[in-house]
């Protein structure tokens, strides 16, 4: 079946001002001013559509959906923010993360985004089976996912952060994340479940952690991520811990290559920078939950000029507290233009890093673009709301006046969004299970 997605409003690709034409799973011809594609089976009139490559969220943590705005946590930098949740998602149960991760995926979806990346690191006992939850509800949403099966092994005895019970020893870790890479990591094109290593931040595991990590991600030919350079304070505790400084250590263990990407880079110095772009080290901006935590403000524009792969993430929900890569495309957008200058960042520069940048980060070089032979992930979004109305650039308008939520949503091919909301989902009964759920962390 090949369907000509006809005549949009406004589309974020090049030559393809007619729309573009997908057969099966993939993008097969994007279609020019004056053409017509020769062989269609069927036609989409896009007329009323702004269509994006489906966004990629390369940073979240799906388990703190149920602590948003937590009366405990709120109003606090990272570190006491931390420990003021560590107890509370220490109850956290399978049933918990399972209606987490669906309502985190629903949520990005419903938000144009079609690949996200989970950090889960959080590990209480009886929830040794945390990625075969994220990946089955993925897999019955139709997301795609990278799951990063995060890990903490340095707790508060040990000089780290978190406490006994969330954490794992290294055998255990180890075991764990190669049994995961065994059933579920796909390294192909075109796949819908990939896994990730991701010891969570130096404050939290060991330096042979990292170590290990590095040579099984090689092994498997998978990805690295972890937390660095978030605050200040890390970089005092390194220092302290480890005698380095957070860079230093991502060097000593192994980890400065293109199969790293790193969650929020604030606290880089100009060598640095030019190091992790050497190394093509990607970083994932998160630009709501630097706010909200007061952390500082990622070099956006430096790291991208040094060559480090750049991309986008809405974070944890707890600390953003929202799942929506379009208030993301937004807010980096903003903050950007405040640290860099009005004409420094273009919307069409944050919408880049949200697609194309963020699949870089995943190292996907499959997803994150409307082209030919890329996946058929698609995002549209209409301009009815009172916020668009005056807009001349559809473009544009969907950044600066504040889109959140799209109209259709396509994964590979199929319509996993239809009129603002998810096929196959009851997202009212959704949401009644889910906020019962969290009332058991009040």
């Amino acid at each position: 079946m090949r369907t000509w997605i006809r005549d949009p409003l406004a589309i974020f690709a090049e030559g393809a001002e007619r729309g573009v034409v997908v057969e099966g799973t993939r993008i097969v011809e994007r279609v020019g001013r004056g053409r017509t594609p020769e062989r269609i089976d069927a036609v989409f009139d896009a007329s009323r559509f702004v269509v994006l490559p489906g966004l990629v969220n390369a940073h979240h943590h799906f388990y703190q959906t149920l602590t948003r705005a937590h009366p405990q946590a709120i109003n606090k930098k990272l570190f006491p923010w931390l420990v003021a949740l560590y107890p509370i998602w220490s109850r956290l149960k399978p049933r918990h993360l399972r209606l987490a991760v669906r309502m985190a995926l629903t949520e990005l979806m419903l938000s144009g985004c079609t690949t996200a990346a989970d950090h889960h690191y959080l590990y209480p006992e009886g929830l040794e089976d945390a990625v075969d939850i994220a990946v089955e509800e993925a897999l019955r949403l139709g997301m795609r996912m990278t799951v990063s099966r995060g890990s903490m092994n340095l707790s508060a005895k040990d000089g780290g952060l978190p406490p006994d019970s969330v954490v794992q020893d290294e055998d255990t870790i180890m075991a764990d994340s190669e049994r995961v890479l065994k059933l579920f990591h796909d390294p192909k094109p075109g796949a819908r479940i990939r896994i990730a290593l991701a010891p969570c931040s130096p404050f939290s595991i060991n330096r042979q952690l990292m170590i290990d990590s590095a040579r099984l991600a090689e092994r498997w030919d998978c990805q690295l991520h972890t937390h660095l350079c978030e605050t200040a304070d890390e970089e005092a505790f390194c220092l302290r811990m480890y005698g380095l400084r957070p860079v230093d250590l991502l060097e000593e263990t192994g980890w400065m290559s293109r199969r790293t990407w790193l969650a929020h880079g604030i606290h880089f110095n100009a060598e640095e920078i030019a190091r992790l772009g050497r190394a093509g080290v990607g970083v994932c901006h998160c630009a709501a939950s630097n706010m909200v935590l007061a952390s500082g403000l990622c070099p956006t524009c430096d790291l991208e000029a040094a060559g480090a792969p750049l991309g986008l993430g809405v974070d944890g929900s707890a600390s953003n507290d929202a799942s929506n890569m379009m208030e993301a495309v937004r807010q980096a957008l903003m903050i950007g233009r405040l640290r860099y200058g009005a004409d420094a960042i273009t919307h069409l520069d944050v919408l880049r890093w949200a697609t194309e940048g963020s699949a870089r980060c995943l190292g996907r070089s499959d997803v994150g673009r409307i082209a030919e032979g890329f996946e058929a992930d698609l995002a549209l979004f209409t301009l009815g709301a009172p916020r668009f109305s005056g807009a001349h650039d559809p473009l544009a308008a969907l950044v600066l006046c504040g889109a959140h939520r799209a109209d259709r949503v396509m994964i590979a091919g199929d319509w996993r969004v239809v009129d603002g909301m998810p096929v196959g989902l009851d997202l009212g009964a959704l949401i009644a299970e889910h906020s019962a759920a969290a009332r058991d962390f009040a």
